[in-house]
């Protein structure tokens, strides 16, 4: 999952044009030094930290699978502990972000990155019962990855400009590379040493991890200004408001698609355990380089708002297009799409939300309440997609249906908040 906060970009309103150089209240005291080994360098804990957050809550899909076969319990069910560790990354990033446009980055990134660990190892003790393991998993493991993303990657916003799409795109390229690396010990590891032995070595790998980008997180230093958590008045600007319900419907079923791709494989297709995990791991990988493909694409022609709703648009497609999945060759070719077409979603989509921002001042608060929503929505999503399926006895296909319509709807609104601000032409 990408913050692209501070991103550079346009808000076009009417006539007028307005640069945005940051999404909050604390902006640099000199111009971003746009390049460096020190600005670079910068990437390396937001990928890390978008690893250890975005990627381990996303890589859940190996989880869900495990714990439904394991604890015997209904798929909505185990859903929360996945749904309520995204959620929480929205929800306490929103406020991490404002702690560390206060000067509290390197604080929060040790915070987090020891609670993430502190979840895993917790989690890999449990002995089965559900309420140990939606706290170790879904609430410690959430809590602490809201604390540790957003801080890393706000603060590569501050070292670069003119090629700022690129640093935050790679920075945000980590959700995926975690969510490969993670369902990828827990599933290979689990039949030679045990699942709980599995999990403790990515806690282990993510102490490491933690450690390197510890050590390499500079924050700049930076002039703060007063802003506010939550700003009302935003929902009186239409466009705003028709965007962060697109965004809504979007976000119910975005990670639900990621969680269940797994799950789906193993139980409608017949495929072994090891073998569906190839799924999620190829899910991610070619999500990639869809990021920064998309971003260059948002900046060079038709905007980030219209990148993000077409492609939310083509994901919805892809949803519909899982009811014709019947074979293990349809899901490697499905699998490969919709993970493109996932990842060029995601990796826009904070920045087509800053393009409403009129005041800049108010940036981290207007994209912080969007996130705040669809925080909500990753929270609902996932165990409404499993109680439909064990409703169905089984069957994925009204799922699926929910899932299709829900993005398809959400895309069409991102759409229509472009045109409200543009009209029938321009870029936004």
């Amino acid at each position: 999952m990408t913050l692209n906060l501070a991103e550079k970009g346009w808000s076009r309103h009417g006539s007028g044009s307005t640069e945005i150089h940051s999404v909050s209240g604390a902006i640099p005291v000199e111009e971003p030094p746009d390049g460096g080994f020190l600005a670079w360098s910068q990437i390396i804990p937001g990928h890390i930290a978008n690893m250890m957050s975005w990627g381990y809550g996303t890589g859940f899909a190996v989880f869900q699978l495990y714990y439904k076969e394991t604890l015997h319990l209904p798929a909505s069910q185990i859903s929360w502990v996945g749904s309520v560790q995204i959620f929480l990354c929205f929800l306490v990033g929103m406020i991490s972000g404002r702690l560390s446009d206060a000067g509290y980055s390197k604080y929060l990134y040790a915070t987090g990155a020891s609670l993430v660990v502190f979840g895993m190892f917790m989690t890999s003790l449990v002995d089965g019962t559900y309420w140990q393991i939606f706290l170790a998993q879904g609430i410690c493991n959430g809590i602490g990855g809201g604390l540790m993303f957003m801080p890393a990657t706000a603060n590569i916003a501050t070292y670069f400009k003119k090629k700022r799409s690129l640093a935050v795109a790679l920075n945000g390229c980590g959700s995926s590379t975690g969510a490969i690396l993670y369902p990828a010990i827990v599933q290979f590891l689990t039949p030679k040493i045990g699942f709980h032995w599995a999990v403790r070595v990515c806690g282990f790998i993510s102490t490491f991890l933690a450690i390197i980008g510890f050590c390499i997180l500079k924050p700049r230093k930076l002039r703060r200004l007063p802003a506010p958590v939550i700003d009302l008045s935003a929902f009186k600007y239409a466009p705003y408001t028709i965007f962060s319900a697109g965004a809504f419907l979007i976000y119910f079923s975005l990670f639900t698609m990621l969680i269940y791709i797994n799950s789906f494989a193993r139980e409608s297709i017949g495929l072994s355990e090891l073998e569906s995990i190839n799924f999620v791991l190829i899910t991610n990988a070619v999500a990639i380089p869809a990021r920064p493909l998309f971003g260059f694409i948002a900046d060079r022609y038709i905007g980030p708002v219209n990148t993000f709703g077409l492609n939310c648009i083509a994901l919805g497609i892809m949803a519909f297009g899982w009811i014709g999945v019947h074979t293990e060759a349809d899901m490697y070719a499905y699998s490969v799409v919709m993970g493109f077409v996932n990842g060029a979603a995601q990796g826009i989509f904070s920045s087509a939300a800053s393009t409403f921002v009129k005041d800049v001042t108010k940036m981290g608060t207007w994209i912080g309440m969007v996130f705040a929503l669809c925080g909500f929505a990753t929270l609902a999503g996932p165990p409404t997609m499993g109680a439909i399926i064990d409703a169905s006895g089984g069957s994925y296909l009204w799922g699926q249906l929910w899932a299709g319509l829900t993005i398809v709807i959400g895309g069409i609104l991102i759409l229509v908040s472009s045109w409200l601000v543009i009209g029938k032409s321009g870029k936004t």
